[in-house]
This record gives structure tokens, sequence and C-alpha cells, in this order.
């Protein structure tokens, strides 16, 4: 099947074909004929799989070819806010607000995304020039709500991408506030990659009659990605994984930590090591997070270092190597790091390497994705079968244990204080073939802008600069 058997206009087509696609991933080609039909939709799908062309192509279509859509004379004259698509942070609103732009280049429509991090003052001028198709994160809208610098009464379809992670980083509050602004007739969209009780019950609150999609089984791994755990002692875990990526010639690889502070570590001594890395989380500078995206992206950094907020930011096709250096929290987070690999239908792999503390985590991990993960030990770094587990510090600034103190996989602060990891733009490479269209490219709209993630809302002092 091709996109233009899927009922979109000829303008989108022409956008899609342009990107060098032309076959829809499964997810896009039952949600893009699921949204034209109007109805609200529940989707479920794995991450890397094109949820986010599933809603921007025929929502994109349905806004262009309506009676407004056909009265615009262009795209810059005034019009109210029709589409409003919620995402959990900068770098996911990023990107999504890319794909409506690229996917919407021949249409009369226009788009802006909104997050924190940045001055406010611009997006208020955008927003009173007129837009149709808003992108946000729930804590900057809310921001320019209290502020009546957004029209939210003319919305007529509301996307929630991500939901899960909205959840987990404690945005029901937000989101329930925003769902009060809009008008009661309206289509809904949710869209996301894992599902829970949790997900269940916002669908059930949100969704009327829903169309439900699921392309692959709840929480499960994509089939490409060849997973394995290396068994190690909490102390040899730098050493092992210098020793895996000189071994292996690795030129690519993506590793996670825990927290900021174990990030910028392991940054340091992997360059003692002579492995050139960078990280990326919520205390670098804009500088630093563009830099270090902008050179992985190019191949001329060795390793990028993250925290959990950009795993469901950094749209990289063919990036061969993740390592989850320590394991999450939160067992849903592994299935979205390591669907960072694995993408457009390429192969990956993921290796995690696991010391004593965090047993109980492979476990909740091996529960969730309904699958035992193969184990192997490296010669030269057998664990110690006596050694006994410590606490594990869910966060910088303080220890925590498993699954306890905050839900946010390390981000740690308040809403206001932009939680703990995450980076800078969003760097879509497209290093091979594939046939889905994502988000492509770059920051924000208008260039690239960056923004702030939002943390979960523990605390209300202080202002919302983030």
């Amino acid at each position: 099947m091709s996109f233009s058997k899927l009922g979109l206009s000829d303008a989108i087509v022409r956008a899609v074909t342009e990107t060098g696609y032309t076959t829809p991933t499964p997810i896009q080609a039952q949600a893009i004929p699921a949204v034209l039909n109007g109805g609200d939709l529940l989707a479920g799908a794995q991450t890397g799989t094109g949820k986010t062309a599933g809603f921007t192509l025929p929502v994109l279509h349905r806004l262009s070819t309506d009676a407004n859509g056909m009265a615009m004379t262009g795209n810059t004259s005034q019009r109210p806010i029709r589409a409003l698509i919620l995402t959990p942070t900068r770098e996911l609103a990023a990107q999504v607000e890319e794909s409506v732009r690229v996917y919407g280049k021949y249409t009369k429509l226009n788009s802006t995304v909104i997050f924190g991090g940045v001055g406010i003052n611009p997006q208020i001028k955008q927003l009173k020039h007129g837009v149709d198709i808003l992108v946000a994160t729930p804590g900057r809208l809310l921001d320019h709500m209290e502020q009546r610098t957004v029209d939210l009464s003319k919305i007529e379809i509301l996307i929630l991408d991500e939901a899960d992670r909205m959840l987990d980083m404690g945005f029901i509050r937000d989101i329930r506030k925003v769902l009060a602004a809009l008008p009661p007739k309206r289509q809904n969209l949710l869209f996301s990659a894992t599902f829970s009780d949790e997900i269940k019950a916002l669908a059930d609150g949100l969704l009327n009659k829903p169309a439900t999609i699921e392309v692959a089984r709840r929480n499960s791994t994509v089939e490409v990605i060849a997973q394995k755990i290396h068994p190690v002692d909490r102390d040899k875990k730098h050493p092992m994984l210098a020793h895996l990526i000189k071994s292996n010639n690795w030129h690519q690889v993506l590793v996670f930590t825990r927290t900021k502070h174990g990030a910028n570590k392991l940054v340091e001594q992997l360059g003692n090591d002579g492995i050139g890395a960078m990280a990326i989380h919520g205390n670098k500078s804009q500088s630093a997070r563009t830099k270090a995206l902008s050179e992985f992206k190019d191949n001329k950094l060795q390793v990028l270092v993250a925290t959990d907020i950009a795993a469901r930011g950094i749209d990289i096709d063919q990036l061969p190597h993740v390592v989850n250096y320590d394991l999450p929290n939160i067992p849903e987070d592994y299935v979205h790091r390591i669907g960072r690999t694995g993408r457009a239908g390429a192969t990956g792999e993921a290796v995690s390497l696991v010391c004593v503390d965090e047993h109980d985590m492979l476990k909740d991990i091996e529960k969730l994705i309904k699958q035992t993960l193969p184990r192997a030990v490296i010669p030269g770094f057998e664990p110690d079968p006596n050694a006994r587990p410590q606490p594990i510090q869910l966060r910088s600034g303080g220890p925590g244990h498993r699954n306890g103190g905050q839900r946010n996989g390390g981000g740690g602060g308040n809403r206001n204080a932009g939680g703990g990891g995450g980076g800078g733009q969003v760097i879509r490479v497209k290093t091979g073939g594939g046939a889905k269209p994502r988000g492509a490219g770059g920051g924000g709209g208008g260039g690239g802008r960056p923004g702030a993630s939002r943390s979960a809302p523990q605390h209300r002092s202080g202002g919302r600069g983030r």
C-alpha cells in the first residue's frame, strides 16, 4: 500500500514523497484512515514505528480540506488554533512540530511550538498572528493559559502524544486543566508506546467510543533489536563499557545513565580512555546540548551519554548500539531507551550492564516485556557471586531505592525546575533506507529553537521559567 491509497490529499502525498517515503508503516496504515474518519482513536505502537506521521498526516488533511481550510487564501492570515498536540518533552514537541511543517508545506496551514526554557514573549507574538496547529508541552501551555495569551476555544482535534510518558512525569493534573479549557465537541487521539492501567483510565475518561489500534504486543520490544544482558560488578561497569566499545569497534553508541551526575562522570572516564563522549541532560547549557547532538549526528562523536528524558527525543535512523549503563527504575523506560535503535526497520543492538543492585529492576523489565533476556558474562569481568546489593541512587542529588521517590527516571525536581536529563534539539539522521516518515530534523518552529522539558509537579515554588 502507498500513501496515495490512504485518502490523503495530493499536497500531503507530494510532501511525504519528497522525504523519500512511499510505504506507510503498520501504525500509519491503520491510524490514518481512522483519523480521517473523524472519530476518537486509542493507538498503541512501539517507539520508532512512525506514530508521529500516523497522526500529523491525517490531521493536516482534515484541516486543509474542510470548508475552513479550503477558504484560506494563505498561511499568514489570522486564524484560530484548530488542533492541539500535547507532548511530554521539548524534544518531542520540536520533533512533532517539525513533522507538521515538513508534511504540511504544500498546504496553507501553519503551526508553531511552545515549551519552556526559552523566552515566552516570542511565543506570545507568534500566537497573536494565529496558528492552525499548536504543539506544546503541558507546563508552558498552562503558562500561556494563565496569561491569557492562547485561545483554545476553537480546538477541533486534540492529540496526546506519548501519553504514557506524560503520566509517568506527573502531568495528569496539567492535562486535566487543559482539557477543561477545550470545547467539549472535538476529536481526541491518544497515542502511547505502552499501555498501563493508568493509560486505560485516561482513555476511558477522554475518548468517546474510540477505534483501537495496537500494532504490536503490549509493552513489547522491537524484534529487530538484539537484546543482551552483561552481568558485572557495579565498580566494573565503566571498564566493561570501554572494553566493549574498543573491542567491538563501536563508532556510534548511545549510552543511558540514571542520573545527570552519573552521565558527567562517565563522559570524563571515557575521555580518559581515549573515547570521545559528551552528555546531554537538563543541567547542560543549550549550546553544549546542541553541539553534542550535532556531532553525534555527524558521526564525529563516538559516544553520547543521556538521561531518560532523551529516550523519546533522539530520532536517528540506523543507530547501531544502545547501552543501558544503568537500568531505569521505571520498567517502561527500558522499552523507550532501546527503541532508539532498530528504527525504520533497521537492525540494532541493545546491551544492558547489570550489577547486583539492579536484579529486581531487571526482573520488572522482563516481566513487562514478557521475555527473559539472554545473559553473557564477559571474560575478565565476571561478577562477584558474593556481592550484596546496595541502595540505588535514582536521581542526581540523593540516594533512593527501587521504584521509590519520584517516578521520572532520574528527572528529579519540581515541574518548574525542568527535570533531569534530555537535551536540546531533536536530530534526525537519515543514513539508510526505510519506508516511514517521522519527525524530521532540528528543533522547534522557526529554525530549531531549543526548549525545556517538564518534570513531575512536586512543588509550585518559584517561577515557571523552564
